[in-house]
């Protein structure tokens, strides 16, 4: 016979569920929460409410905001010839920390992996090619993960932007294969920007 309460259980299972918790980090969550003040799992709440309630996403560069056009779309002392391709807004966040790029950026929301069900038509690519097409942008810095599906996904976009006559770029080897743009320190990503190179 099953002796925790219900709702303890459906919290252990939620934060299982969630990337990097396993079961017993779900359980230590879930009974800190318990032990904890009424008030701080309630700030918990509103946290949590309000992250869906009020993050959007940005129309021109698809990254997660609270306003549309986003704080970085909005900057008009960024360069607008230049985009920055991305997977992930984590990876925006990574890059912003090293205070060395100053263009626009573009969030993909993924890469093409194949294994995982992920192809080119569920990732922000025509919202890309979209921003492309108006002149402007005269340089696209492709900074996807130095990975197999990064790769992949900088491999298909080259095919489709060259022939736009855009310059193209990628972030030098500084980075390590197999390694994701959230964990790169700031002196690797800085590195890696100063030594983009053309495709």
């Amino acid at each position: 016979m099953d002796t925790t309460p219900r709702s303890v259980t459906r919290l252990i299972e939620e934060f299982h569920r969630l990337p990097g918790i396993g079961p017993k980090t779900a359980q230590r969550l879930t009974f800190y929460l318990l032990r904890t003040s009424k008030t701080q799992v309630e700030s918990l709440s509103d946290a949590i409410r309000d992250l869906r309630e009020q993050i959007t996403t940005c129309a021109l560069c698809q990254n997660i905001a609270e306003s549309n056009p986003c704080n970085v779309c909005r900057d008009e002392t960024r360069d607008r010839s230049m985009i920055c391709v991305i997977e992930e807004p984590l990876d925006l966040v990574a890059i912003e920390r090293t205070r060395e790029y100053k263009g626009l950026y573009h969030v993909l929301h993924g890469a093409i992996s194949p294994v995982e069900g992920i192809g080119p038509e569920d990732l922000r690519i025509k919202e890309l090619l979209d921003r492309l097409r108006d002149g402007r942008v005269t340089e696209v810095l492709l900074a996807t993960n130095p990975n197999l599906e990064g790769e992949a996904t900088a491999m298909y976009l080259e095919r489709l932007i060259k022939p736009l006559g855009i310059r193209m770029t990628r972030l030098a080897r500084g980075l390590p294969v197999g390694g994701d743009l959230e964990y790169a320190d700031e002196v690797t990503l800085t590195r890696a920007l100063e030594g983009r190179r053309e495709v």
